[in-house]
């Protein structure tokens, strides 16, 4: 009977001392940041080779629970992944840290976006395309001869003129006050003002 016991006690030390030691949990806490102290928002934190971890809040912080001896992959957008293990044998339940993220430059490759969907579209358009006139080109058009004498067959008197002819006016009333008025033939003005009349199309038969 002794050697039966002693059988069943010695099975059970044996199965006893089988089984794995499962690590001690422990509340991690901490806060991600740059190199300048900033926080670093939305940075997942994740034990490697499982579905556990977290996500930090717009302020860097963040705090799960983990086991000792996980090893954390720590990534966020912008930044270089870095990795980080619990200790083990920790006095307490809890362990905070604060975790300093290096930057990293990310380089997309070059996407070229086209609005037509085939090459024979695209040549049909460019072949199409009518360009606007650049300053240049409407500068050049306003400077072509015919375009200035256009103008200035159109231009309107401006003051200095409308002054002058004015003033012509008043002095060949004055001279001829009293008197016979002179016959209009031989009056410039009035010469001027039939060639401009007649130049703007007054004596067109009007339909």
């Amino acid at each position: 009977m002794r050697t039966l016991l002693s059988a069943l006690l010695l099975v059970a030390l044996t199965s006893a001392l089988a089984q794995p030691v499962q690590p001690a949990l422990v509340q991690f806490s901490g806060v991600v940041v740059t190199d300048s102290l900033a926080p670093v928002p939305f940075t997942n934190i994740l034990v490697r080779n499982t579905y556990r971890g977290t996500m930090s809040d717009v302020y860097g912080y963040f705090s799960f629970v983990a086991q000792e001896g996980d090893t954390l992959i720590f990534s966020a957008v912008g930044f270089m992944r870095a990795q980080y293990v619990i200790p083990t044998g920790l006095p307490e339940n809890k362990y905070s840290m604060i975790h300093v993220m290096g930057r990293d430059t990310v380089q997309l490759r070059e996407l070229s976006v086209y609005p037509w969907p085939s090459r024979e579209q695209f040549r049909e358009a460019f072949l199409a395309l009518r360009l606007p006139a650049d300053d240049y080109q409407l500068t050049m058009k306003n400077l072509s001869p015919a375009e200035m004498v256009q103008r200035m067959e159109s231009l309107p008197p401006d003051a200095y003129q409308s002054f002058q002819y004015q003033m012509a006016l008043d002095r060949t009333r004055l001279y001829y006050s009293g008197g016979t008025p002179s016959i209009n033939l031989f009056n410039p003005i009035a010469w001027a003002q039939f060639l401009q009349a007649w130049q703007n199309g007054a004596f067109k038969k009007k339909d």
